[in-house]
């Protein structure tokens, strides 16, 4: 396909069509000469219709072959569209919400997850998914939490590369999102403004992505919000000098939904022109949902303010984009009716879907009672919960008929017991009705064992729900307490998209799991966790405070000029500043125990490794992963460093009484931060090393580097 050809003998209107993004509600033309609804409230032409470059929002294979004929018969230069679609955690076999993949560290499993989703969504015409999304977040109230792996930065590196990989293998385009900082929006409330420093933003906010585009990622999809006053969609900054320049991204870079035009609103620009200038000068490409390109760019251009060379790099970035990815040669990709019945959910995702699952639960506390005996004759599967297949927020064509509750998991896992359910009270946010919970008592009293589900349910998170209050509701609290009144073999399952405040009712769970949002397998993997078939290996990704009024709260903060433990020091009158549970935290049906770390020097010369190593030993009675963790404080630099940071980690699997040594290597890169000097580079001076189960971090060892 000769690109530079194709593009010369297009109109100025159809290449401004073509870097144009619509739902596909807005693309049928029908014979009418007219065009109506969605379209023309867009105040699109029937020609800017039939030159639209790529849409989302479709239903399946058959309506993506439908649009895509249509498209061809109507499109002057015959040039395929692009389908894409938010494809966060699985097409239609879910795997765990993001926030729950960060809790397994295993980048393997992402990307296995991931690619199983790419070749589902590639049945039903999928090219390109909006994911990765690999926005830091540190704050809980914060709805999109679910959709990020964690408040770790080497974490969310690592497992963004995972994610394209696993989406990219197959031949499909991965866009990681949301280009930058969107994660840190102000008081947790979604779309709100950011306002950072540099420094900051290199250190913490910015690694994720740039290791998305070092993995070679297609795509990139700017945020919502405004960058230190600009917003990033027309931040010539961001995109243009750093994205493009400074990283070398060739590839195409989107809006999100309708923000070229909210430039607007954000008192940015005072009209579509200058919206559609801003985002042609930062060498944003395809606009989704509004239409300042198509409005504005014509007269921009006759004005001298834009020059037609702008626009064809933009659409040269965006055919390359469709050639590659075959849509020249296959305008549908292979999609069909009948490649998504039969290779979507088979029993090889489904196996892999619930692994994905059990991997990433946390057991957060157990006070001898899981796992629970199979041999019971009767359970008592309570709460709002129980009954619901939580896929999660973004679950894309996955469904609650073909998913599987964990009522229904526990009654796989014990075909000959008797299950019973009782619903306690419902899920609303503030719930105060308790009128079910007496019922929910009285089964729990004459069962012995009790599986009670609280939390929330998974479309109160995700985008645009926020929080400001991240406890249970006073329904829940009190089918809590009477449940376990009534029987104190209990274990609280508790299914969340993001960390909520327990410790008003943390006391009163004999045993507490953290199982997210699970997805399509997630009634299985959570009922053979709690009855032993698999053992935990998850670790926190995100700190749970004891408080909201700690947020926002991450173990990876820098220290104070104050001595700690005195009356005027950085703490609270009214509560500790250490959190209910830290980051990679989380417990075992067995236990672990670590030695103190060794260092095979104390001098690192530049070019060159040290090595820290730790001995694990499984000292409890049976087989167990274990997520070894590395972390890393420089002592002393020309800018503060944060008290210690992630820089390696290592799972492993011991059986009962067996010891392994595990090391790490750590080289300059590990050392870096973005100096006085603005750009990265390690510092001479002295460094402390902890190897730990969790970033309650306990005797380092140190080197010096030369």
């Amino acid at each position: 396909m000769d690109i530079e050809k194709l593009i010369a003998k297009m109109t100025l209107e159809q290449k401004l069509a073509q870097l144009s993004q619509y739902n596909a509600v807005c693309l049928h033309l029908g014979a009418s000469e007219d065009v109506t609804g969605p379209a023309k409230e867009l105040s699109l032409t029937r020609e800017q219709v039939a030159s639209v470059g790529s849409t989302l929002n479709f239903k399946d294979a058959a309506q993506m072959r439908e649009i895509q004929d249509e498209h061809l018969q109507n499109d002057p230069n015959k040039i395929p569209m692009l389908f894409m679609m938010d494809v966060v955690h699985g097409y239609k076999t879910i795997y765990p919400i993001p926030l729950a993949m960060g809790c397994s560290f295993d980048t393997k499993l992402m990307e296995d997850c991931c690619d199983m989703a790419a070749k589902e969504m590639a049945t039903g015409g999928v090219s390109v998914t909006f994911g990765p999304m690999v926005d830091l977040v540190r704050d809980p109230r914060w709805g999109r939490c679910m959709e990020t792996t964690g408040e770790d930065t080497f974490l969310n590196c690592e497992m963004s590369k995972a994610q394209v990989r696993g989406f990219q293998k197959s031949g499909k385009a991965a866009c990681v999102k949301h280009y930058a900082a969107y994660g840190q929006a102000e008081a947790g409330r979604d779309y709100n403004t950011t306002d950072i420093s540099e420094r900051t933003l290199r250190d913490y906010y910015l690694p994720a992505y740039k290791a998305a585009v070092d993995e070679g990622v297609e795509m990139v999809m700017t945020s919502f919000n405004i960058l230190n006053g600009i917003p990033s969609s027309g931040n010539k900054w961001l995109v243009k000098n750093v994205l493009r320049d400074e990283w070398g991204f060739d590839g195409v870079v989107i809006s999100d939904y309708m923000a070229f035009e909210e430039m607007r609103v954000h008192g940015y620009c005072a009209t579509i022109e200058d919206c559609a200038k801003r985002a042609i000068d930062a060498t944003s490409d395809v606009e989704m949902m509004s239409s300042c390109y198509l409005q504005k760019i014509p007269e921009l251009i006759e004005k001298g303010e834009v020059s037609i060379e702008q626009i064809d790099k933009a659409v040269y970035r965006f055919l390359k984009l469709k050639e590659k990815l075959g849509t020249f040669k296959d305008p549908y990709l292979g999609a069909s009716t009948e490649k998504e019945e039969s290779e979507c959910l088979t029993k090889e995702y489904r196996a892999l879907a619930r692994k994905a699952a059990e991997k990433s639960a946390v057991l957060l506390k157990n006070d001898n009672v899981l796992p629970f005996d199979k041999n019971v004759k009767k359970v008592a599967v309570i709460g709002p919960y129980a009954e619901m297949v939580m896929l999660g927020e973004w679950a894309c064509h996955g469904s609650q008929a073909t998913g599987v509750s964990l009522f229904q998991g526990v009654k796989n896992v014990l075909p000959n017991a008797q299950i019973e359910y009782a619903q306690g009270c419902s899920h609303a946010v503030n719930e105060t009705d308790c009128s079910m919970v007496e019922d929910a008592a009285r089964l729990a009293k004459t069962s012995d064992i009790v599986i009670l589900t609280l939390g929330e349910h998974f479309n109160q998170s995700g985008e645009g729900r926020s929080r400001a209050e991240l406890r249970l509701s006073q329904a829940q609290k009190t089918l809590l307490k009477e449940v376990v009144k009534a029987n104190k073999n209990t274990a609280v399952v508790l299914f969340n998209g993001r960390p909520l405040v327990l410790t008003d009712v943390l006391d009163d769970m004999p045993a507490l799991v953290e199982a997210w949002q699970p997805g399509t397998e997630g009634g299985n993997a959570i009922a053979r966790l709690l009855f032993g078939e698999v053992n935990f290996s998850g670790k926190l990704t995100m700190t749970f405070p004891l408080s909201e009024g700690q947020i926002p709260i991450y173990y990876n903060n820098y220290r104070t000029g104050r001595p700690p433990y005195q009356s005027y020091s950085s703490w609270y009158q009214d509560m500790s500043t250490n959190p209910l549970f830290e980051f990679g935290y989380g417990l075992s049906y067995t236990q672990f125990a670590i030695s103190e770390p060794t260092i095979d020097r104390e001098r690192m010369e530049r070019g060159k490794k040290v090595k820290v190593s730790a001995e694990v030993e499984n000292t409890g009675e049976r087989a167990g992963e274990v997520v070894v963790q590395m972390y890393i404080c420089d002592e002393h630099a020309s800018l503060t460093r944060p008290m210690k940071e992630l820089k390696g980690y290592e799972k492993i699997a011991l059986n009962a009484g067996e010891k392994r040594t595990v090391t790490f290597e750590i080289d300059e890169k590990a050392l870096e931060f973005w100096s006085e000097n603005n750009k990265f580079e390690a510092e001479s001076g002295w460094f402390k090393v902890w190897v730990a189960l969790s970033s309650n971090v306990k005797t380092p060892v140190r080197f010096k580097l030369d």
